[in-house]
């Protein structure tokens, strides 16, 4: 769940409506729904309204930290952290939010299965793919070097300094979208802007 605004007390507002509804959607109906499809899950908690100063945080910080990325790169990274994580919210999300700013179906779907789908993609966005699953997993305890030394290779500094920001920043809203079991399937792209 992130934002691509500065303007944080409007997001912070935008955002806590859509959890709201998402949570009021949940819950009205969720004994029978069209078409055969399992009853829609409740969220467990609606953190961003009951810690409205620590969500209002976390806009400011994702704000900061995707400043100077290019944005489809950003939603792929973003995408990538989410499935590791199995956050369905912030899946929904980046995938409407990629989509709307040009990213294609087959590159958002191949994500998944990068490794062997790496034709689909940029050295630079691989490097960053690769980052964002090392430090999402840390299944070595650290990030490898050979890693990180793709991911110098490929950004600036700065850039590479506020990819790693990003990466941290996503991981850390798939835990808040998990934890609080988040809905997916009621964000419209762009209604965080």
């Amino acid at each position: 769940m992130t934002t691509t605004t500065n303007d944080s007390t409007t997001t912070a507002t935008t955002a806590t409506a859509t959890a709201g509804a998402a949570v009021t959607a949940a819950t009205d109906g969720g004994a029978a729904t069209a078409g055969g499809y399992e009853p829609e899950q409740a969220p467990r908690l609606d953190w961003s309204a009951l810690a409205p100063d620590v969500f209002k945080a976390m806009v400011r910080l994702d704000a900061a930290a995707r400043k100077g990325l290019d944005p489809k790169l950003l939603e792929l990274v973003k995408i990538r952290a989410s499935q590791l994580n199995h956050c369905a919210f912030c899946l929904d999300m980046h995938s409407k939010d990629a989509l709307a700013a040009g990213e294609s179906v087959e590159r958002i779907v191949q994500l998944a299965a990068w490794e062997e789908s790496r034709h689909f993609y940029t050295a630079k966005e691989l490097a960053a793919i690769e980052l964002t699953e090392a430090v999402t997993v840390l299944t070595e305890g650290f990030v490898p070097d050979e890693v990180y030394g793709r991911a110098a290779e490929c950004f600036e500094e700065a850039e590479l300094a506020h990819l790693i920001a990003a990466i941290t920043v996503i991981n850390a809203w798939n835990r808040f979208g998990v934890t609080c079991r988040l809905t997916p399937g009621h964000y419209r792209a762009g209604s965080h802007a």
